[in-house]
């Protein structure tokens, strides 16, 4: 596979996060190329401020570098990717500033470059809080394929910073261009969000929910995790448990509750998902110890250490479905699981988690299912 981007500065040699041979997607497509094309083509001044909104793997800082950049986003494996491909060619570190979605945003804007997210409501929050630091001279170009960019998109740079139109398509790749009018009356950031939950969930019952913007349904508790709340183990006493994949943290806060001797580490690649967590937990008033970290699943955590895993893992790497991160996930919970440990799996029944499971650990037993889903177990021998 070609894993070298075209740019008008020269190729760049560019993986993904973590690297691995057999990967068959890139670390970037034909809407991180137009965009650098057109930078180029249009003589775009890159002075003053340049910040880049969720660019996926590094590949626009890295192409940037020279204009010192802030590259702003919401993954930790693309903080990784980034740093990795900067690395790979010669740039010193701190040349590009990485902040994360939780970090406060530069005070002043001068070029703003913006990778259209998959979540409207990230796009919505960071739009929200780039736009005190956007100015009328601001420079706004955002990116995306086709597919990926709808009136809702652009209608959202348009109540926010300002007039909105995009290009013609190339490649199936698309760019928006916004003429900032900055306002004094810009609506308040709705992010983020709290819901309360329903009756008939075990230990949360009635517990408050806390999304920030981009978590995995934000207004709702979604089906799956529901079921999934209905079978829990009902462990009690010491446990070291990890809610893998944590997203909002509810999963972890019900065993929380329902064990107050647990202590639960909640983990995710997302910052906005670890903020949601511990904002979850918090307002559930648990009584138990718990520790909140962004990482890339569970490398980190000592081998042998864990008594549960709970995962409701992602099949989706943005655009792509891939079961690549599910067996990472599986692969990582039974190295850091002790003998008798136990990982706890739901999922889409057609996703065939029984059959990696039964590969990995030798076993795998139905808890529960329905038509949709299933409560997977296996214990480490």
């Amino acid at each position: 596979m070609n894993d070298r981007m075209t740019t008008p500065w020269g190729d760049l040699a560019l993986t993904r996060f973590p690297e691995d041979p057999r990967e068959r997607l890139r670390a970037w497509d034909a809407s991180d190329e137009y965009l650098l094309r057109h930078l180029a083509e249009q003589e775009i001044p890159l002075s003053g401020t340049v910040v880049v909104v969720g660019d996926r793997w590094g590949a626009l800082v890295t192409a940037l570098a020279a204009h010192r950049p802030t590259q702003i986003t919401d993954s930790y494996l693309t903080q990784e990717a980034t740093r990795a491909n900067l690395a790979r060619h010669g740039v010193e570190p701190g040349t590009v500033r990485l902040l994360t979605t939780q970090d406060a945003p530069p005070d002043r804007i001068d070029v703003l470059l913006v990778r259209v997210p998959k979540s409207l409501a990230l796009l919505e929050d960071q739009l929200l809080r780039l736009a005190p630091g956007v100015h009328e001279g601001t420079v706004v170009v955002g990116t995306g394929m086709v597919k990926e960019i709808h009136t809702s998109t652009l209608q959202l740079f348009e109540r926010i910073l300002g007039p909105t139109r995009t290009s013609l398509a190339e490649r199936k790749a698309r760019l928006i261009f916004c003429a900032p009018e900055p306002s004094p009356e810009r609506a308040a950031n709705p992010w983020p969000y709290a819901y309360t939950l329903p009756d008939g969930i075990g230990a949360v019952s009635q517990g408050t929910v806390v999304n920030h913007a981009g978590v995995f349904c934000a207004d709702r508790l979604d089906i799956g995790t529901r079921f999934f709340l209905g079978h829990l183990p009902d462990g009690k006493g010491a446990q070291r448990v990890v809610d893998l994949g944590c997203g909002n943290g509810i999963v972890g806060t019900a065993v929380g509750l329902a064990n107050p001797e647990a202590e639960v580490l909640f983990v995710d690649e997302s910052f906005q998902a670890v903020a949601s967590a511990e904002a979850t937990y918090r307002a559930n008033g648990v009584p138990g110890h718990a520790e909140f970290r962004v990482g890339d699943g569970m490398a980190g955590v000592p081998a042998g250490t864990v008594d549960l895993v709970l995962n409701n893992p992602p099949f989706h790497s943005h655009q792509a479905t891939t079961d690549a991160t599910a067996w990472r996930m599986f692969t990582g919970a039974k190295r850091a699981l002790r003998p008798g440990g136990e990982l706890w799996v739901i999922g889409n029944r057609h996703l065939g988690y029984h059959v990696k499971l039964r590969r990995l650990f030798g076993n795998s037993e139905l808890v529960a299912g329905d038509p949709k889903f299933v409560v997977l177990r296996a214990v480490k021998r």
